[in-house]
């Protein structure tokens, strides 16, 4: 069975840096697919960035690109997202996701 355990969040000023972690467990992190995604109230989930090809490739959503980097330590099987300049729009919840299943996710707050 696969379980996703996301840890990291957190509040911060504008301009803050935090860094997510997903432990991954019955699921191998350097597989095909795994990636980060976001859920602000009120508004539609939002892929943010996503690793493929065994960690060779990575894909950002336009608006956190140059800001956050996603990537994965094989020893420890768990993905991270470091997220740096950080803004009041980031803020939201955070799940890591294999694609068929998520973690319970970590909230971000950003403050202005």
């Amino acid at each position: 069975q696969v379980q996703l355990v996301e840890s990291g969040g957190g509040s911060v000023q504008e301009g803050g840096s935090l860094r997510l972690s997903c432990a991954a467990s019955g699921y191998t992190a350097r597989r095909n697919y795994m990636a980060w995604f976001r859920q602000a109230p009120g508004k539609e989930r939002e892929g943010v960035a996503a690793i493929v090809a065994r960690g060779r490739v990575t894909y950002y959503t336009d608006s956190v690109k140059g800001r956050f980097t996603i990537s994965q330590d094989d020893a420890k099987n768990t993905l991270y997202l470091q997220l740096n300049s950080l803004k009041t729009e980031d803020t939201a919840m955070y799940y890591c996701t294999t694609g068929a299943d998520r973690g319970q996710g970590t909230q971000v707050t950003v403050s202005s």
